[in-house]
C-alpha cells in the first residue's frame, strides 16, 4: 500500500474479503501500530488508511513471504492467485 486507500478501494482489491472482515482486520493493524485510520467527515463520510512507519517497515517481510508461497504453495491453495501476477 504506497499511498492512502479509502476502504472501498481497500474492499475491491481483496477479492472475496467480506466488509465485516476487512473492517476486523484494519481495526486489529491500527491497534497493532501498523495502520492509521483518518476519518474524512464529508460529505460523503469516507475513511483512509495508510500503513505508518511501522507498517511500511513490513514490507520486505511481505515480499519475501510472497516469494516463499509462489514457490511453495500449490496453485490450488486457498487465495493461492491473490498477488501473483
Amino acid at each position: 500500500m504506497p499511498h492512502p486507500a479509502h476502504f472501498v478501494d481497500l474492499r475491491r482489491a481483496i477479492p472475496g474479503i467480506s466488509e465485516r472482515m476487512l473492517s476486523d482486520r484494519l481495526t486489529e493493524l491500527a491497534a497493532a501500530g501498523l495502520v492509521l485510520r483518518e476519518v474524512n467527515e464529508g460529505p460523503p463520510l469516507r475513511v483512509t488508511y495508510r500503513l505508518t512507519d511501522a507498517g511500511a517497515a513490513l514490507d520486505p517481510a511481505l515480499q519475501e513471504l510472497a516469494a516463499w508461497a509462489k514457490v511453495h504453495l500449490p496453485r490450488s491453495w486457498p487465495c493461492a492467485g491473490a498477488g501473483r501476477e
